[in-house]
């Protein structure tokens, strides 16, 4: 076993990216060396939420015995790490696995990453530090996906909260009828006024242009859980008390002072929910959506293959695509290989200075892909090979999202996939599965909005969440 490559490189490999090694490959070529001993060691992962739901997966680890016993943890690890940010919870079960149950409870106590996860999905999200804990069977399985949305009577107003602007619009009976994008910079404001004030002022713009507002719906970066903030990269500048005392009840606040049903979900969340319900006014099911926003983050929802919204997070920004020991670094968790590099502006920005353009490095993140945009419009073979590379990153990472989730379209969003270097993302991915993943080349649709429902869609999807009595 010791000629046992268990880092694959992949056929399709970026040009400006050489050393990517897709989860998919990865986790794939880990599990056939495992089963290849004949000493396979089952693994249980079972998520519990602090509502009590509880979902499983599963996976196999080399036997204590084994040379290649010491790559057990890390799988382990970035495994668990992509079930916490894909579908939450606060209680790891492990069954098979009792001898990392103390080094995995560690791992978020004292890594500078484990601890971020912890602070994340353990307290902000669940309100309860992570906790680790082996069992000889996992707890049952039990989640329930809702329906939500899909509401277009009335008077409503819709939003949508982003990291570079805030959009409101005014829709009666689903037509729009006034909508507005305007610029703000909400990261890094520790004062939640701004926020506030922010939201209220496009609330306020667009209710101009009604008769009466009946409803309120919005879609926000971040986890929302009965329209209270839990956690969001929209606050991450406003300090604990301050969150705690102002942000956490933001939203509820403003639905008793409007008077009237307000609703706010995660925006991927509300992008699935709009891509599912234009593909049924095209007449497609619409169900089995998962929808994809490359923006100033990577945004993530999901409709089920029933229509409904489930309890998973999707905070795929931070969830592993890359399992390469050096891939780069995010931002804000510090974490490698998360999904927030590789599809965003981030990831544009990334790829920027080893394309051979030239560029003020000054420049912000949406001005960068400004450039590399008119340049893939001018043709220039520079900017082709940022997309070739995002493009392949989709084409792998659309087949390891496939072993979490079950869908039938993929719906993609953002500035990033504007333009024809949004149009190469897709050609590129598509050619990346038709080879490595025949069987989900065929299965799978991409839906890319048309102007129109760019425009509108997220606007009408969110002001459609509320029911009104």
């Amino acid at each position: 076993m010791s000629d046992v490559n268990l880092l694959p490189e992949p056929k399709f490999l970026p040009e400006l990216h050489p050393t990517f090694r897709p989860a998919i490959l990865v986790n794939r070529a880990f599990e056939a060396a495992v089963r290849d001993t004949g000493a396979a060691v089952d693994v249980g992962i079972g998520l519990e939420q602090a509502d009590g739901s509880v979902f499983h997966h599963r996976t196999v680890l080399f036997s204590a015995d084994h040379d290649l016993e010491p790559n057990n943890f890390r799988h382990l690890e970035r495994m668990v790490k992509f079930l916490l940010w894909q579908r939450g919870g606060w209680k790891i079960h492990l069954s098979g696995a009792d001898a990392y149950v103390d080094r995995l409870q560690d791992y978020y106590r004292t890594n500078e990453f484990g601890k971020f996860d912890d602070d994340v999905i353990g307290v902000k999200n669940n309100r309860h530090s992570l906790e680790v804990v082996a069992c000889a069977e996992l707890p049952a399985e039990n989640f329930q996906a809702r329906p939500i949305g899909r509401h277009l009577d009335g008077c409503r107003i819709g939003f949508d909260l982003g990291g570079s602007d805030r959009k409101a619009a005014a829709v009666i009976d689903g037509e729009v009828k006034f909508s507005e994008e305007i610029v703000w910079d909400p990261y890094f404001e520790p004062n939640p006024d701004y926020h506030y004030e922010g939201i209220i002022d496009s609330l306020k713009r667009a209710a101009e242009h009604l008769p009466r507002v009946d409803a309120i719906g919005g879609s926000a970066a971040g986890c929302y859980s009965h329209n209270k903030v839990t956690w969001a990269s929209l606050f991450r500048g406003v300090g604990p008390e301050d969150f705690e005392a102002v942000v956490r009840d933001m939203f509820t606040n403003i639905a008793e002072e409007w008077n009237c049903p307000l609703e706010v979900i995660n925006d991927g969340e509300v992008t699935a929910l709009a891509g599912s319900m234009a593909l049924r006014k095209k007449g497609e099911s619409g169900n089995g959506v998962l929808g994809i926003a490359m923006g100033t983050s990577e945004g993530g929802g999901y409709v089920d293959m029933d229509g409904n919204i489930t309890t998973w997070l999707s905070e795929l920004a931070f969830a592993p695509v890359d399992l390469h020991p050096e891939a780069p670094a995010d931002e804000w968790s510090g974490d490698l290989g998360v999904g927030a590099q590789y599809f965003s502006q981030q990831a544009v920005a990334r790829l920027l200075p080893a394309s051979g353009i030239e560029y003020d490095a000054s420049l912000s993140m949406p001005e960068q892909l400004k450039i590399v945009q008119k340049l893939m419009e001018a043709g220039d073979e520079r900017a082709l090979k940022i997309y070739d590379a995002i493009g392949i990153y989709l084409g792998y990472t659309l087949a390891h999202y496939a072993e979490f989730y079950e869908f039938q379209y993929v719906l993609l969003l953002g500035r990033v996939t504007t333009g024809p270097g949004g149009e190469h993302i897709i050609t590129r991915s598509k050619e990346v599965m038709a080879s490595e993943f025949p069987e989900l080349a065929e299965r799978i649709k991409f839906h890319f909005p048309d102007e129109t429902e760019k425009r509108h869609g997220q606007a009408i999807a969110a002001a459609s969440l509320p029911k009104i009595s």
